[in-house]
């Protein structure tokens, strides 16, 4: 691995992001619209949390239906993206190298870190990135 490459050479630039008071059903569309597992979470365009599907699946059945169907339950259809989302995550620039991006989600066991210039949301690197920057330089 090229120890000095930064995380912009690797990271989703595309990034789609959620607010807070999204309900959880717009979340779960949003899921399985991009086929994406974590979605960074925006007020203000102020990134405030990221949102994962694992979040979503621990408090539905998320992974228990089809792609047509979804969940029908009053109580999850009423809870906000800001009530289970993970508040104030770990930030990275898009400058900050590839390694240490690689050891920050190593060390905290997280699977996706947002990537911001300033306050802004520029990206989102996830543990695949990492991977498939693995299998192109081998």
């Amino acid at each position: 691995m090229k120890s000095k490459e930064p995380v912009s050479k690797i990271m989703t630039k595309n990034v789609i992001s959620i607010k807070k008071d999204a309900k959880l059903p717009t979340a779960e569309k949003l899921f399985r619209k991009y086929k994406i597992r974590h979605v960074p979470v925006v007020e203000n365009d102020k990134i405030v949390g990221i949102l994962s599907l694992t979040d979503l699946s621990r408090i539905s059945f998320a992974d228990a239906y089809d792609d047509n169907q979804f969940v029908d339950d009053s109580l999850y259809s009423m809870l906000s993206v800001g009530q289970i989302m993970a508040n104030n995550p770990i930030k990275v620039s898009s400058e900050t190298t590839i390694k240490d991006v690689a050891l920050i989600l190593t060390k905290h066991e997280f699977h996706a870190l947002p990537v911001v210039n300033g306050e802004s949301l520029v990206g989102i690197v996830t543990t695949t990135d990492l991977l498939k920057y693995l299998i192109e330089i081998c």
